[in-house]
C-alpha cells in the first residue's frame, strides 16, 4: 500500500506525539476498564482483547442528539457510513473498507441482517433504546458465521438495573423541526429484574436528493417519524440460575425520493422486531450453560405513486452455548446454533415490450436454514496470550463452510502488548442476488475472506495508544455484471490499512485522536472501492468544569468515488461539531449538540443530500 504523507497527514500525526509522550509523563489515576463479550463470545476486559475492539458507552449515546446510530459509529476509527438522504433512509456502514453487507449486525447477540438486502436495519435503532455498542473489526465468521467479513457490530439494549428502581426521561428539539421524547424504567427486587423503555421522534426533514439524482429527484422535504418500545423481564430463581425474556419493537416511517416522473410523497417504512427467551444456568463453578430462542423480523415497505412493495425477513434462531473454565486463566466456549430464514417480497413485473406494469410476484425460493458448531478457546500464560476459534456452518443452500481464527499476544511490558491475528470469513448471497426475477443468479457462490493483522496496544491509567496494520483479501466478490444483467462472482478485493489511535486524560480533560490510512481496492481493475476514502482523521476533546461538560469533534474524510469505475468523484470534507451539557441539579441536565458548525456542503452518496448546520437541545431527567 502506497501512502503519501500530505501536509494534512503530517499535521494529524503531530497530534499523536504529545499523547505518546504523555504515556511516560502523566501521573496515573485508576480507571475502570470496559467488559466486552463480542470478541470471544464471553466476558473479558477490553484491554485483554487480542484484536481491534471499541466500546461506545451510554454517555456517548446520550450526547448523540439527533444523530443516527450510523453517525455515532462513524465517529470511531475504521468506520464510514452512507445513507440515501437522511437518517430515515437505507443506511450502511463500512468497516475497514469492506462492503456494507459484509458487516454483521447483532442486537443483543442476535443477527438482524436482512436476507434480501443483506444489511442490518440501523435506521430503525434509536440511540435511546441502547445501553452500549461493541465494535469488532476484522473477519469474524469463526465466531458468528456468515456476513462477518469486515467485522461485527453488537448493539446491546438497556436491561434491568442492579438497584430497586430507577427512571429516566428526556425531551429535545432541534433543527429541521426535529423533536424527540424518551422515557424508561428499570429495577430489580426479590430475584426479579425488569426494564421498559419507549421513544418517539419526528422531523420535518430536508430534501433527500439533489438534481444529480436525475431520475429520482423530487424537490420536496422528506420528513420522518419513528417510535420504539423495548423491555426485558428476568427472574433469578436461584443464584446463577436466571430466565430472561426480551422484546424489541421499532419502526421508522420516512420520506424518500424514488421517482421524478410521478411526483409523490414516497415513503419507506422500516420495521424491526426481536423477541428472545434465554435460560442462563451456572451448572458448576466452572460450567455455565445458556439456552436461547430468538425471533427477528426485518420488514421494509416502499410506497410510491405507481406501486407499493414489501420485502421482509423472518428468522428463528436456537442457541445452546456452554462456557467452561479451566482454572483462572483458560476458558473454552462451545456453541450450537440453528438458524431458519424466510424471505418474502412483493416484486413488481413489467411487460418487456410496452413496460406496462404487470402482477407482483414473490421469490421462487423463500426458505433456507443453517446449522453451526463453534468452539472458542482463550488462554493466558504469564506474558503469553492465546485465542483460537473454529466454526463449521452447514447451509441448506451452500453446504459446508469451515472458518477459523488464531490470535497470539505478548506483553512487552505491564502496559504494552503486541499481538498478531489471522482469521477467515464468508458471506452468503442474499435472496435478491439469488432469486430476484430477471436479475438474479442462483449459481452464485459465497464470498470468502482471509484477514491478517498486527497490532500494538498501550493501556495506562490515563493513556491509551494503539496501532494496527491489516490486510483482508476477499475473493469471489459478488458484483453486478452488466453484460448479462445479473450478479456474478467476478472479482476479488484487497482491503489494506494502518490505523493509529490515541486517548489521553489530562485531569478533567480527555482528548482522543485517530488516523486511518486504508487502501480498499478491486484487484482486477485496481479501482478504489466506491464510497470509501483512503484517509480519514478524527479528533475530539471534552472538558469537565464544575457543572459543565464542554466538547468538540472534528472529522476529515478524504476523496471517494461513488461508482465502481471511479468516474464519479465525491469530494473530501471536514466536519466540526460542538457539544455542551450542564447539570441543573443532581437529576436534571440539559445537553446541546451542534453538528456541521461550518455548514459544509458534502455527500456520502452521489445525488443524495446530507444535513447542513443543525442544533439539537435536550433536557434529561434521571431518578
Amino acid at each position: 500500500m502506497k501512502i503519501k504523507l500530505s501536509r494534512r497527514t503530517l499535521a494529524v500525526l503531530a497530534c499523536f506525539a504529545p499523547l505518546a509522550a504523555s504515556a511516560q509523563s502523566t501521573p496515573t489515576i485508576a480507571q475502570l476498564d470496559d467488559i466486552v463479550v463480542t470478541a470471544s463470545r464471553s466476558a473479558q476486559l477490553q484491554r485483554n482483547v487480542l484484536g481491534d475492539v471499541t466500546v461506545i458507552d451510554s454517555q456517548e449515546l446520550q450526547q448523540a442528539g439527533q444523530n443516527s446510530i450510523a453517525e455515532v459509529l462513524a465517529q470511531h476509527h475504521g468506520i464510514e457510513f452512507y445513507n440515501s438522504g437522511g437518517p430515515q433512509t437505507a443506511t450502511g456502514v463500512y468497516i475497514r473498507g469492506a462492503n456494507a453487507a459484509q458487516t454483521l449486525v447483532l442486537l443483543d447477540g442476535v443477527p438482524i441482517n436482512g436476507a434480501t438486502s443483506g444489511l442490518g436495519a440501523l435506521n430503525a435503532l434509536p440511540a435511546a433504546s441502547i445501553d452500549h455498542i461493541e465494535i469488532l473489526r476484522g473477519s469474524a465468521s469463526s465466531l458468528y458465521g456468515a456476513n462477518a467479513i469486515g467485522g461485527v457490530i453488537n448493539i446491546i439494549t438497556k436491561s434491568g438495573a442492579d438497584r430497586p428502581f430507577t427512571a429516566q426521561a428526556s425531551a429535545g428539539v432541534g433543527t429541521y423541526a426535529t423533536s424527540q421524547y424518551k422515557a424508561s424504567i428499570a429495577g430489580s427486587k426479590d430475584g426479579w429484574s425488569y426494564s421498559l423503555g419507549s421513544s418517539y421522534e419526528q422531523s420535518g426533514g430536508y430534501n433527500a436528493t439533489n438534481q444529480n439524482a436525475k431520475f429520482i429527484y423530487n424537490p420536496d422535504k422528506d420528513s420522518y417519524y419513528a417510535r420504539n418500545l423495548n423491555g426485558s423481564l428476568g427472574y433469578e430463581w436461584k443464584k446463577g440460575q436466571k430466565l430472561t425474556f426480551q422484546a424489541y419493537n421499532s419502526i421508522i416511517n420516512g420520506g424518500i425520493d424514488a421517482d421524478s416522473f410521478n411526483l409523490y410523497n414516497d415513503r419507506s417504512i422500516q420495521t424491526l422486531e426481536m423477541y428472545s427467551l434465554a435460560s442462563e444456568n451456572q451448572l458448576t463453578d466452572s460450567w455455565k450453560s445458556t439456552l436461547r430462542y430468538a425471533y427477528t423480523l426485518d420488514k421494509n415497505q416502499t410506497r410510491q405513486a405507481t406501486s407499493d412493495t414489501t420485502f421482509s425477513t423472518r428468522q428463528n434462531q436456537y442457541t445452546w452455548q456452554n462456557e467452561l473454565k479451566f482454572g483462572d486463566h483458560q476458558k473454552l466456549v462451545l456453541a450450537y446454533e440453528h438458524l431458519d430464514q424466510r424471505a418474502s417480497g412483493d416484486i413488481p413485473t413489467f411487460d418487456p415490450v410496452t413496460f406496462a406494469p404487470g402482477p407482483f410476484i414473490n421469490f421462487n425460493q423463500t426458505k433456507r436454514h443453517n446449522n453451526a458448531y463453534t468452539g472458542v478457546y482463550t488462554g493466558d500464560f504469564g506474558r503469553h496470550h492465546l485465542q483460537g476459534s473454529l466454526r463449521s456452518d452447514n447451509d441448506s443452500q451452500f453446504g459446508n463452510a469451515t472458518t477459523w481464527g488464531l490470535s497470539y499476544g505478548y506483553d512487552l511490558t505491564q502496559t504494552l502488548r503486541g499481538y498478531v491475528a489471522a482469521n477467515t470469513g464468508f458471506k452468503t448471497p442474499t435472496f435478491n442476488d439469488l432469486y430476484y426475477p430477471g436479475f438474479a443468479n442462483p449459481n452464485l457462490k459465497p464470498e470468502r475472506s482471509r484477514n491478517v493483522e498486527l497490532g500494538l496496544k498501550y493501556t495506562g491509567d490515563t493513556t491509551r495508544l494503539g496501532a494496527v496494520a491489516y490486510q483482508n483479501k476477499v475473493r469471489d466478490l459478488i458484483v453486478f455484471d452488466p453484460a448479462v444483467f445479473m450478479p456474478n462472482n467476478l472479482d476479488s478485493a484487497t482491503l489494506r490499512g494502518i490505523t493509529l489511535t490515541a486517548e489521553q486524560d489530562y485531569g478533567n480533560t480527555t482528548v482522543r485522536a485517530s488516523a486511518d490510512f486504508q487502501d480498499p481496492r478491486n484487484d482486477a481493475s485496481g479501482n478504489q472501492l466506491n464510497r470509501r476514502a483512503r484517509q480519514i482523521y478524527k479528533l475530539s476533546a471534552s472538558h469537565r468544569i464544575k457543572s459543565w461538560t464542554l466538547g468538540g469533534e472534528y472529522a476529515f474524510v478524504g476523496r471517494r468515488y461513488d461508482d465502481v469505475s471511479n468516474t464519479v468523484s465525491l469530494g473530501g470534507y471536514g466536519l466540526l461539531a460542538l457539544t455542551a451539557s450542564y447539570d441543573l441539579t443532581k437529576s436534571l441536565a440539559v445537553q446541546v449538540r451542534w453538528n456541521n458548525v461550518l455548514n459544509k456542503d458534502y455527500t456520502n452518496a452521489y445525488g443524495y443530500n446530507m444535513p447542513g448546520s443543525n442544533v439539537f437541545v435536550n433536557l434529561s431527567w434521571r431518578m
